[in-house]
């Protein structure tokens, strides 16, 4: 799964929302210095934010077309596994990841990130938290009981943020595990957006459950979702909470 996202890079970085402002720029204001590495930089939403705040980055990411879009937006990027990455003795002021630290081990990482950071350098992952209207949820859920009856997605009951509080927890026992950091901090940001049936459509094949599927159940999805968005009026409001565990370099 981790490396299907690629399969419509456009989409993907369409319809995938940006990051805070706060966020991107504490981040920054905590950071020692501007030169970034962006693990998991997948088409270069968080890159180009961190570059257009003034940051240097560099991107790594395993999924080529990924890699290939993120550097038609003039972002630098190295294919690999961070695992895997070379850093070839180079350094960096923070060690960023969006949406993509699940990927990465949950202790080679942060040992790998402790290696390429300055001193006092940060390490910062972050992702968004949603939960869509209760009958939009559900008609996902139906489609994926009908269609995908053995996914995992089609039996889940914990709610968006029960899921991510549990990994973000494991993210910081990681970074504890792993020595050589502070301790780890947790941030939180909230916000919101308007979504109207076509964005939303437009947004869910991106997403880890439906980048897979084969077009005519995505079709049945989407038709199933798109019916029960109408039934709100044709759209409705998302409120977002980007989550982010950092943590400084001892």
């Amino acid at each position: 799964m981790a490396e299907s996202f690629g399969v419509d890079p456009g989409r993907y970085d369409r319809a995938r929302p940006g990051y805070p402002p706060e966020l991107v720029n504490r981040i920054v204001a905590e950071s020692p210095g501007s030169g970034f590495l962006d693990v998991g930089c997948g088409t270069g939403i968080e890159a180009r934010q961190f570059r257009e705040a003034g940051c240097r980055v560099l991107g790594v990411d395993p999924d080529v077309r990924m890699a290939a879009f993120a550097r038609g937006a003039g972002i630098d990027v190295e294919v690999a596994t961070f695992e895997d990455w070379e850093p070839a003795g180079r350094t960096f002021d923070a060690v960023v990841s969006g949406q993509a630290w699940h990927w990465v081990d949950p202790v080679a990482g942060p040992v790998k990130a402790a290696g390429v950071l300055r001193p006092g350098g940060l390490l910062a992952v972050f992702a968004h938290v949603f939960q869509p209207p209760a009958v939009v949820a559900e008609a996902l859920a139906d489609a994926f009981r009908r269609l995908v009856p053995g996914s995992p997605f089609a039996g889940e009951s914990r709610s968006a943020a029960e899921i991510y509080d549990v990994m973000f927890a494991k993210f910081a026992d990681g970074i504890r595990d792993a020595g050589g950091f502070g301790e780890p901090e947790r941030w939180r940001f909230g916000w919101e957006r308007s979504y109207t049936r076509d964005e939303w459509l437009d947004f869910l094949p991106t997403t880890g459950g439906l980048t897979r599927l084969a077009p005519d159940a995505l079709a049945a999805v989407l038709d199933g979702v798109g019916a029960a968005i109408d039934g709100l009026g044709g759209g409705f409001v998302l409120p977002y909470t980007t989550l982010a565990v950092v943590a400084r370099k001892a």
